[in-house]
């Protein structure tokens, strides 16, 4: 049995401490990538570790790098995120209107260098269903092999193959020249203009 899997199972907080220094980076860039909000991100950082400490008992006894598990328990608590926030936007939403106040954030984030490209990318990934989104998340930023990353989300590897071929289509197309995208049906560039009655 791993020695550090044995400790963390016991309950040794040195070695969880030690865990949480060797992926609590890795675990918030998944979060970030999942959630594109560096404090909903902090949020699942912290709530990982909590209950990767409540479920250290159900760690495996073998195995390679924790890495793998600790995103999977991520991965679960960014959708427990995502479900509490629908809900709270409900509430919200439901309440009666206050006063206008100028939003300010727009005409921040309009001084960033990289506001397009962040767009376009967050634009691309709202296409992807959530389990297509966190395969990507998984396998194309995190690093994990397809059987790392079905051991995170608890599929079978030809799921993770399905889901991140999907994902991946989805987004070619999505980044696809405007004229290529709206290419008719016969083939022709919209931008050429009509077609004439004599050529038909």
């Amino acid at each position: 049995m791993d020695t550090s899997r044995a400790r963390i199972r016991a309950g040794d907080q040195e070695a969880f401490g030690e865990l949480f220094d060797a992926y609590a980076r890795s675990v918030y860039n998944h979060a970030y990538r999942l959630t594109g909000d560096w404090s909903v991100a902090e949020d699942v950082v912290s709530l990982t570790f909590l209950e990767a400490w409540r479920l250290r008992g159900k760690a495996d006894r073998d195995g390679g790098s924790l890495r793998p598990w600790l995103l999977g328990i991520a991965t679960n608590v960014t959708r427990n995120a995502r479900r509490a926030a629908r809900r709270h936007a409900a509430a919200v939403a439901r309440l009666p209107p206050g006063e206008a106040v100028r939003d300010f954030a727009d005409e921040v984030a309009g001084r960033l260098d990289d506001t397009d490209r962040l767009a376009l990318v967050q634009t691309a990934l709202a296409t992807l269903r959530r389990p297509e989104r966190e395969v990507l998340a998984l396998v194309v930023w995190a690093g994990l092999d397809y059987a790392a990353a079905a051991e995170a989300l608890g599929v079978p590897v030809g799921t993770v193959r399905s889901r991140l071929f999907r994902a991946r289509t989805k987004l070619a197309k999505e980044v696809e020249p405007p004229t290529r995208r709206g290419q008719v049906r016969d083939g022709r560039d919209p931008a050429a203009g009509p077609i004439q009655e004599g050529n038909r």
